[in-house]
């Protein structure tokens, strides 16, 4: 990874105090000479938590909503680099709540983009999600719709503010995942299973970081960098965590698919493959130099071939026994200590 473009840097990161922005954090934090790293979420208790835990002198906290464009304003003043991570993400309430992942997921984004337009930030990633590509629910529509904005934002920043988007899975190692669950909950005697057909794509919080860091190094602006994850099924994970639980079948949930995708044969005539990630090229170039700034990846990448796509089910390699008992392992010292 390469910590030298943040070097005398100030980065701020929105939904700072979730499990990506505090991980994230304390990565740039341990590893680069950034000069000032501001943490904007609207969680008063968890920035004083937050602040306690890392303990730097570089680090700022806003308190503050993306909704809030003036406030956003206010931030960014001085920012060198934004990582959009703020989102509303739990898909049943979602669904139950389609106002308000609006509000925040999309609106909010669009404020992110014009503040950053405003105060001059040089460069500016949103973090996305699989559901993103062919969404079926009303989670993935907002992160769709904010990368679009995203991407469709380059227009305005003529080269001096760029967006790009990340998208990817599962982070192994989040907050509220079923990993997680299923290691709090060792001794259960049911495990509940929506569908035994499901996988899904997971990475874990160093792969996340490396993304992040590759995409703030090469963007040009309008790119959406996808990780070439791998895939699991989720009942390895029951044998593993909970074999001798009886499993009872509860059906798909409202907005839930079986497989998910990463990146769909549409944008796949448009896609290059690199060695770790795939690029999807933006298909409306907004000035000379960002098209200039995109040849590199055509000399660098490979052209995929015709309806490709990268899905959960059949493209993906599925993660190994061993990458699952080294992941697990890891997680289980983080949560329940050494002795784990």
């Amino acid at each position: 990874m390469n910590f030298e473009q943040l070097k005398g840097k100030t980065v701020l990161i929105t939904g700072g105090t979730g499990s990506f922005g505090k991980h994230f954090a304390e990565h740039l934090l341990a590893n680069s000479k950034l000069k000032k790293l501001i943490i904007f979420s609207r969680d008063e208790l968890k920035q004083s938590q937050m602040d306690v835990e890392l303990n730097d002198a570089r680090v700022r906290f806003f308190i503050g909503d993306v909704r809030d464009l003036p406030r956003l304003e206010r931030a960014f003043e001085g920012v060198d680099i934004v990582v959009h991570a703020a989102a509303l993400k739990q898909v049943p309430a979602l669904e139950y709540n389609p106002f308000e992942a609006v509000k925040t997921n999309i609106l909010g984004s669009q404020n992110v983009i014009e503040a950053a337009l405003d105060q001059g930030v040089h460069k500016v990633v949103l973090i996305s999600t699989d559901k993103a590509a062919m969404p079926i629910n009303l989670y993935g529509s907002t992160k769709l719709c904010a990368e679009k904005l995203f991407i469709a934002g380059n227009a305005y920043g003529a080269g001096k503010t760029r967006f790009s988007v990340v998208r990817y899975g599962n982070v192994v190692g989040s907050r509220g995942s079923i990993i997680e669950k299923l290691i709090l909950n060792r001794g259960a005697h049911t495990v509940h299973i929506t569908d035994e057909r499901m996988t899904r794509f997971w990475i874990d919080l160093e792969q996340a970081f490396h993304i992040v860091l590759f995409a703030l190094e090469h963007m040009e602006g309008g790119e959406i960098f996808i990780p070439k994850a791998l895939s699991m099924k989720l009942t390895d994970l029951f044998k593993l965590l909970a074999p001798k639980a009886k499993r009872n079948i509860i059906g798909i949930r409202p907005g839930e698919k079986v497989h998910e995708v990463l990146l769909t044969k549409e944008e796949a005539r448009h896609a290059l493959s690199l060695k770790d990630y795939f690029v999807v090229l933006p298909e409306h170039v907004g000035s000379l130099n960002q098209k200039e700034g995109l040849q590199k990846f055509l000399k660098q990448g490979k052209r995929l071939k015709p309806n490709y796509h990268f899905t959960s089910d059949t493209t993906a390699k599925r993660m190994s026994q061993k990458t699952l008992l080294r992941i697990v392992g890891r997680m289980e010292k983080a949560l329940l200590g050494p002795l784990a």
